[in-house]
């Protein structure tokens, strides 16, 4: 009987003596098979891969994930438990902040949620303004992203780009509204005032900015040999899968799936404009970020129909009741920057809700990371969580 050579047993610093000292002959120990641990690895709360606060928890094999669990919460607010307690009027100051990029989106579907269950008709005027306000906010939000998700693949400039625009878009909504992010703008029953003089002559002028503008985003960003490198073929959400999870937006029109609140069950005044809902046909991080170019596209569409169309009147209805009741049951669908919008309300005839329930575009398309994440790289999850383009505040509410 042959006695097999087994490898000797050290402890690591008696090795590395043995080895500095010349006291033992690497070639004599005979190569064994090495067994692997999957180790977990955070990412977050704090880290550049996420947007905000928000920790995923990985397990690896090597470089390739093999499990990733967001964890979130760390933004909760408690705002649907908040509203039923607060005149409903009052808690536009809540649905304007769980999307920080989204303001006046979010505010507008909560209005037109209390308008529908305490029975208030909002005048032509207010609902082409109303449109018109939802679609810059919307092209606010896309620049945001359109910049900032090539800054967190290596790509610089175009986040000064965008910016650059941006401002000029805030600026104008500012001298509108009053504020440059959390607008309140939105009245039950109309708005809170009229446009300001020149308000129409300078948005029109900002179209013609934005439309040479697009045309440098889509050379700067889009044929960015960075961004195509590492988006192209990376992070693919199959259709039934994105529809599975709930996804909605850019994330799920990149996948193919024209799904669109405004065109489905039209609100406002969106049954009355042309538009398209661009979709991509591969759903990777590529055309997700290229559906964000071409909904900028379409945004400046719309607003171009809304100035031309904008009637004269009342920016605020004037049989507003003394007192407001809600009473009944709505869910109301918006097509945010993100994604779905819905506000489930329910009112028992009081001024406050009875119960709000709020689907959040960002919350159902970071649901879908546990999915769409394993057997991918590390190096791919910035290119990946980034393309989901989601607000973690509208996850966490």
């Amino acid at each position: 009987m042959v006695d097999t050579p087994t490898r000797p047993q050290f402890q690591s610093s008696e090795l590395m003596n043995m080895v500095r000292g010349g006291g033992l002959d690497i070639d004599v120990v005979p190569a064994g098979e090495f067994t692997t641990e999957e180790m977990i690895l955070n990412i977050g709360p704090q880290h550049p891969a996420t947007h905000g606060v928000l920790r995923i928890v990985l397990e690896l094999d090597g470089e390739v994930i093999t499990r990733a669990t967001p964890v979130i919460g760390y933004m909760h607010r408690g705002a649907e438990k908040l509203a039923e307690f607060r005149d409903a009027r009052q808690t536009l100051v809540l649905m304007n902040r769980h999307d920080w990029l989204s303001a006046f989106n979010n505010e507008l579907g909560w209005t037109i949620a209390v308008e529908r269950l305490a029975g208030i008709e909002v005048p032509d005027r207010a609902q082409w303004i109303r449109t018109m306000l939802a679609e810059w906010n919307r092209v606010l939000n896309h620049l945001m992203f359109m910049g900032s998700y090539p800054l967190e693949l290596g790509a610089m400039t175009p986040i000064f780009y965008a910016f650059r625009e941006r401002e000029q878009i805030q600026d104008m909504i500012e001298s509108c509204t009053g504020a440059r992010m959390h607008h309140s703008f939105c009245r039950v029953g109309g708005l809170k005032d009229d446009l300001p003089r020149g308000f129409l002559a300078r948005s029109t002028e900002l179209v013609g900015v934005m439309r040479a503008a697009v045309k440098e985003y889509e050379n700067l960003i889009m044929g960015n040999e960075i961004i195509f490198k590492r988006c192209r073929d990376v992070g693919i959400l199959p259709p039934e899968l994105a529809l599975a999870y709930g996804c909605s937006g850019p994330t799920l029109q990149a996948s193919g799936i024209a799904m669109d609140p405004r065109k489905d069950e039209p609100y406002e005044k969106y049954g009355e404009v042309e538009f398209e809902v661009p979709v991509g046909t591969r759903g990777d991080s590529y055309d997700r970020l290229w559906v964000l170019v071409e909904r900028v596209k379409q945004s400046l569409h719309i607003i171009e129909q809304c100035i031309d169309r904008l009637p004269p009147g009342p920016y605020r209805t004037e049989k507003l009741p003394k007192k407001l009741s809600i009473e009944g049951e709505t869910y109301v669908r918006t097509e945010n920057p993100l994604g779905l919008m819905g506000y489930y309300v329910v009112g028992d005839g009081k001024k406050q809700p009875y119960r709000l329930k709020m689907r959040t575009a960002s919350f159902s398309n970071v649901s879908v990371i546990p999915a769409i994440l394993p057997g991918t790289l590390v190096p791919d999850l910035i290119s990946i969580l980034g393309s989901i383009f989601f607000v973690v505040g509208d996850v966490d509410r």
